[in-house]
């Protein structure tokens, strides 16, 4: 989907930002299950500030404590280095959360943000979000639980990576990122794939070497597609089942009923960027303000 978006943008030489056409096949916000969970009320608070972005792939997320990010088809992974340079990755974000949980918590990032697969996503001002969190009620219920969920990941991962053999920790790496871009197909190379999960290159060739083998996995030109989800998830560890588990647990995925539901748009916002609650789709940016949805710029 990012590719496809890509091709439709156009530059803005004056800005230096990429901005998304008319005709372009929107994002909603459904597509992201946090906040697809919200209910209408908040929406109505928190959607004159939300932003669509385009995030390209290999793009250091540096204003993580200015803005939140709710990825819809993009993948970012968090990580963390060592003072020898060395580097690992804690969690991957994908369309089931959020990126920049710091800042409604009181604390401040310690972790690398990474666009791994670009795409879509939705951001916005960590001040009016945590404005928002402060209030109690629905938005903070949610993301106290996604938080919670997060960390059960972030644990599970470094018991999972410590114990478990390489293609183990592959299988649950897989599973784990399909989960996040709804999707079988991953735009990566094993390459990528090793950093992530702090091992050798050559451990990860020779891991899906033996599942393309088995018929599980096709790997090509920096694209790995899995053919046989079913069988991954038998050979991966129970590090993947447990925090599946935990997930659904503690956040429920259902969209809400009443998200492309039609309703009287405020007078003099046509033209404007908004979510189009008629079409539950997310408008473009207005003339004169299309750097709303930018590229070019440091995300």
């Amino acid at each position: 989907m990012a590719q496809a978006l890509s091709a439709l943008l156009r530059v803005n030489p004056a800005r230096n930002a990429i901005a998304l056409p008319v005709r372009t096949g929107y994002p909603t916000l459904d597509q992201n299950r946090l906040l697809a969970a919200l209910p209408a009320a908040v929406h109505e608070r928190l959607q004159p500030a939300l932003e669509l972005v385009i995030l390209p792939p290999g793009r250091v997320l540096h204003d993580l404590l200015g803005r939140i990010y709710f990825p819809t088809n993009s993948l970012i992974s968090l990580s963390c280095e060592l003072a020898n340079g060395a580097s690992g990755e804690i969690a991957g974000v994908g369309n089931e959360g959020l990126v920049g949980i710091a800042p409604f918590m009181g604390g401040q990032m310690m972790n690398r943000a990474v666009v791994q697969i670009g795409g879509p996503a939705f951001r916005i001002s960590n001040h009016l979000l945590a404005r928002e969190f402060e209030e109690g009620g629905p938005l903070q219920n949610t993301l106290l639980r996604y938080t919670q969920a997060l960390l059960t990941r972030i644990a599970q991962t470094a018991m999972c990576n410590r114990f478990h053999v390489v293609e183990q920790q592959l299988c649950r790496w897989l599973l784990m990122s399909l989960d996040r871009t709804s999707s079988n197909e991953l735009a990566m190379t094993q390459e990528k794939i090793a950093g992530n999960l702090g091992v050798r290159r050559e451990a990860v060739t020779e891991a899906a070497g033996k599942l393309r083998a088995d018929g599980l996995i096709h790997c090509v030109r920096g694209k790995v597609t899995v053919l046989d989800r079913p069988k991954l998830e038998t050979r991966a560890c129970e590090c993947y089942a447990v925090v599946k588990r935990e997930y659904d647990r503690l956040l429920s995925w259902g969209p809400r009923a009443d998200l492309g539901q039609a309703s009287a748009g405020a007078p003099g916002t046509a033209g404007r960027t908004g979510h189009d609650r008629a079409r539950g789709q997310w408008l473009p940016a207005a003339r004169g303000d299309q750097d709303r949805c930018p590229v070019g710029e440091r995300a």
